[in-house]
């Protein structure tokens, strides 16, 4: 039982040397590439930069006790970032000790409720987001925080959490450009992005080994922020204007009792409970994609309590709300990270820069690390899911397009609010209507058919009627409606068997349902049976008085109601 809700005492007995090796160098490697990412988010979210340093120290090192993922790394991340930026905004303004406030209880809310939900198994409910829908939310969120970056890499004023803010705010100040700025930030940006495409090939053909020159190319943030840094430090660039992190207070994470109103908290409860669904989300699936190439399990419940857990220690801890992000995962993976002690290594390696470097960060240009955020976080804007949905489904389609347009123009709450609204909605709607097909037998085989696609042997006096989804009340009617439908087209039908292989659940309203088509039938001089009835859904039937008064029977297989009833004209 303890094993279950603290996962680090199913490796720690085992760890040895080999394994400490590995996970130091991989927390080594991460600490050096999260830095700037730590800091971008921070400020993405209208933060102090340190509050990114603190929400990358704490949070990990209570993950690692409580995760199940031996390779997901826990801290700040763009998407979050954003939302907590536009849920800070509402109730207080950037800079201010409220706002400052706001993000630590903002922090607590999030933890509690993914702990709770983690506790009382609630992990199935991330499953009413399509990825569809989860991806039109991504790919708006990356195109919003791409816009909100232009400005700081123009050295000129823009605000605003969605697309249309931005842009009125950012095209009246085009003419203020600042020069150096905008050499910095399409500098860093071009460098950024060439090295991504570009410069592991590159390396390999100047003859460096293929392992280090793919470390090599994905530090291209940390190249820039040391040369940026450097040559805004030596020719004094912020004295001209350009705008740079500034003074970063030295030490550990400070112990935070975010005491605020009653009112605060219950404006930032559907933020939190945005921000916990997203994140989780955007964690498990980076969790078990990494777990699936190693062979390995995460549990989604217990992946509740690790990041409900993280978040509220940095809730505790100077933070703000944190999951697990996806280009410090993959860097995590890719240095070769065994279990999660690689992380603590991380998280312990960020507390040492915290301590005493960052000093070392004070010239760090804001439009570096604006340039830092839009590289990664385009990776986010799925243009090859959008082509493909389009083929698909065009239903699915509408969703995302729905879930991109309110996300742009009223802000990541409102696509996201849609998106869960519309992916039940879809849902609903599909499984309110479901599909049926009357089918006949196979010459010569026991398969059956759905006549109007293959030629297939029938009678005139029996319906054999393939439900092919869930009966509940939401399809209940429909069922109804389809079965009277059938008995009126054919008044020479005798019996009508209704073929539930594909049924896994009958409910109360879908029970009176089949009352109703029982007496109906009966009235009409049609008798109604059931077959290929699944375990699970006939313990159910047992338990009612439907089959005491059903007026056929309840056939193993479709082959014996067709063996016996055939015949039977």
């Amino acid at each position: 039982m303890l094993k279950r809700y603290l996962p680090i005492l199913a490796w720690l007995p085992h760890y040895h040397r080999r394994l400490f090796g590995a996970d130091l160098l991989a927390g080594i490697i991460v600490t050096v590439m999260v830095i700037p990412q730590s800091l971008a988010y921070a400020i993405l979210a209208g933060l102090p930069a340190v509050v990114g340093l603190y929400a990358s120290i704490l949070p990990q090192l209570v993950y690692c006790l409580f995760g199940t993922s031996r390779t997901l790394a826990v801290g700040p991340v763009a998407i979050i970032a954003l939302m907590t930026g536009a849920a800070l905004s509402a109730v207080a303004s950037p800079g201010s000790p409220e706002y400052l406030q706001a993000a630590l209880v903002l922090s607590l809310l999030s933890g509690g409720m993914l702990a709770a939900m983690g506790l009382m198994k609630l992990g199935f409910f991330t499953n009413f987001l399509s990825h569809p829908v989860i991806s039109g939310f991504l790919t708006a969120s990356g195109i919003l925080i791409a816009a909100s970056q232009v400005g700081s890499m123009l050295g000129i004023h823009s605000s605003g959490f969605t697309l249309l803010e931005r842009l009125v705010t950012l095209i009246p100040n085009l003419a203020d450009i600042h020069l150096p700025t905008l050499v910095i930030g399409l500098g860093t940006l071009s460098f950024l992005v060439l090295m991504r495409r570009y410069g592991r090939d590159t390396l390999c053909r100047l003859g460096l080994v293929a392992g280090l020159a793919d470390l090599l190319a994905k530090a291209g943030p940390v190249f820039a922020v040391v040369a940026t840094t450097l040559a805004t430090w030596y020719w004094d660039l912020a004295a001209s204007g350009v705008a740079v992190v500034g003074a970063i207070p030295q030490g550990l994470p400070p112990l935070t009792l975010p005491f605020s109103e009653l009112s605060l908290w219950r404006a930032l409860l559907i933020p939190a409970l945005l921000i916990s669904l997203v994140g989780f989300v955007e964690s498990i699936s980076m969790g078990q994609m990494l777990a699936a190439k190693r062979r390995q399990r995460i549990s989604p419940n217990q992946e509740l309590i690790g990041l409900g857990g993280a978040n509220l220690a940095a809730g505790f801890s100077g933070g703000m709300p944190v999951t697990g992000g996806l280009s410090r995962t993959v860097i995590n993976f890719d240095a070769g990270a065994q279990t999660p002690a690689a992380g603590a290594f991380a998280a312990l390696g960020i507390a040492l820069v915290t301590l005493s470097m960052t000093s070392l960060l004070y010239y760090l240009p804001i439009a570096t690390l604006a340039a830092t955020i839009t590289v990664s976080i385009l990776t986010l804007v799925d243009i090859d899911m959008l082509r493909q949905t389009w083929r698909y489904s065009r239903s699915d389609f509408a969703a995302m397009a729905v879930t991109i347009l309110l996300t742009l123009v009223e802000g990541v709450e409102a696509g996201i609010i849609a998106g869960v609204a519309l992916s039940v909605g879809l849902f609903l709607y599909r499984t309110s209507r479901p599909h049926s097909a009357l089918v006949g037998r196979v010459p010569g085989t026991e398969h059956f058919r759905n006549l109007t696609r293959h030629e297939v042997e029938t009678a005139s006096h029996l319906a054999l009627l393939r439900i092919d989804e869930s009966l509940y009340f939401a399809n209940a009617r429909y069922l109804e409606d389809t079965v009277y439908d059938l008995v009126a087209s054919r008044p020479e039908l005798e019996h009508v068997v209704l073929i539930c292989s594909a049924v896994n659940l009958i409910d109360a309203s879908a029970l009176e349902s089949l009352d109703a088509i029982n007496a109906r039938l009966k009235d009409s001089d049609v008798t109604l049976h059931l077959a290929e009835v699944k375990g699970p859904v006939m313990d159910q039937l047992n338990r009612s008085h439907f089959l005491d008064e059903i007026t056929g029977r309840v056939f193993l297989s479709t082959y014996a109601a067709w063996r016996e009833l055939s015949a039977a004209e």
